[in-house]
């Protein structure tokens, strides 16, 4: 992941080069190795890069051929090398090799229809400065984050509500109905959060600031129209689409490696994982002190069978007790359980063994039915 940052001036000094530095600071966990910053009469963009594509060519923010656009960018574009080629045809040219560079020739050629050409997981910033404006977008399912705040026709934005903090511009306070959405629903709904004056652009949103004025809209809905008969060869489609979804994910120059939890998303991920991958596949797994939550069997099960490069890191209360206060920092919001507490331990382990990229399963649990709570939903 990378971190991104910005203030954008309705009126007034242009942002300064002070404050933007302490937003990119304040991101530097998510992109260690590298940052930069423009300034501009009413723009500032910050950037703090995590290399994982052209790891000597894709520094941010990243400029067209004659710097009217310039995007900053969190988030990997799976079928960036597709897109390129069709740019290329139509007469753009490219200086990198990142994905990050699609997205300043694909808004040129086809403004926020980009959108619907994009497979991945983003948060972006484009600013045009041909018209003075920035637009903001978000992956359809919201799993890279974005956060604003507009005060008085000013716009604050950054891929974590610490960076807004840190321009001296946003007060950190809670926000009671947000705080009340996170002890009913376990976390507050977007656009809200708990933090007033502070929304996180929501899901398959993007958003286009222009003059003082921000108007937001929904390019991505899903579709829950369902065939009454499920097609012959449903399941030879639904290969299909896993392979080719793992396949995409593997696009690094970086080594890619896996979580694996013993269940059903992770070993399905990592299994596809094993067959695209140059290198021997690294998988990680976590381990419970609690004999009913450990799973260390199938984890091992699985790893030597796929031969990974397999390593352990075991929990235990006093382990998530001690890391606690930091989960809730990171998350920026109360929790109200434990669980995002391994899942951290288990990233630190991951970045001690020299892997930046995984696969983690995420959201699979739904379609596959990793709990008996899903089988109980179809039956109901």
């Amino acid at each position: 992941m990378c971190g991104i940052a910005g203030i954008a001036r309705r009126e007034g000094p242009p942002p300064s080069v002070t404050a933007l530095l302490r937003m990119a600071a304040a991101l530097h966990h998510r992109g260690p190795d590298g940052h930069g910053l423009f300034t501009g009469r009413r723009v500032g963009l910050a950037h703090t890069r995590l290399a994982i594509i052209d790891l000597a060519g894709g520094a941010q923010p990243l400029v067209n051929e004659d710097g009217s656009v310039m995007v900053v960018y969190n988030g990997e574009v799976y079928n960036y090398i597709e897109l390129q080629t069709e740019l290329e045809s139509l007469g753009h040219r490219f200086h990198t090799r990142c994905d990050t560079e699609v997205l300043v020739h694909g808004w040129e050629q086809w403004g926020e229809g980009m959108l619907d050409r994009l497979n991945g997981q983003f948060a972006f910033a484009i600013y045009d400065r041909r018209d003075d404006t920035i637009f903001l977008a978000r992956d359809r399912f919201g799993i890279q984050p974005l956060f604003f705040a507009l005060q008085n026709g000013d716009l604050i934005f950054g891929s974590e509500v610490k960076a807004l903090l840190a321009s001296g511009e946003v007060a950190a306070e809670i926000d009671p109905q947000g705080l009340d959405e996170v002890f009913t629903f376990w976390g507050a709904r977007a656009p809200r959060t708990a933090f007033r004056g502070v929304q996180q652009l929501e899901p398959g949103s993007c958003a286009r600031w222009r003059d003082g004025e921000l108007r937001i809209r929904q390019y991505y809905h899903l579709d829950y129209d369902s065939p009454r008969h499920e097609p012959a060869d449903a399941l030879e489609q639904l290969d299909e689409l896993m392979r080719t979804s793992v396949r995409l994910r593997m696009r690094a120059d970086v080594p890619v490696g896996g979580y694996l939890s013993g269940g059903l998303d992770s070993s399905i991920t990592c299994s596809l994982a094993a067959g695209f991958t140059p290198h021997d596949l690294r998988t990680f797994s976590v381990t419970f002190q609690d004999p009913a939550l450990d799973e260390s069997e199938f984890q091992q099960e699985l790893a030597q069978d796929l031969g990974s490069v397999h390593a352990v890191t075991h929990i235990d209360d006093a382990a998530i007790a001690a890391v606690f206060p930091d989960v809730v920092r990171h998350a920026e919001t109360p929790l109200v359980r434990t669980a995002p507490a391994p899942l951290y331990l288990l990233s630190k382990l991951t970045r001690e063994r020299g892997v930046r990229v995984v696969l983690t399963g995420e959201g699979a649990d739904e379609l596959f039915l990793g709990y008996d709570l899903f089988k109980e939903s179809v039956v109901r």
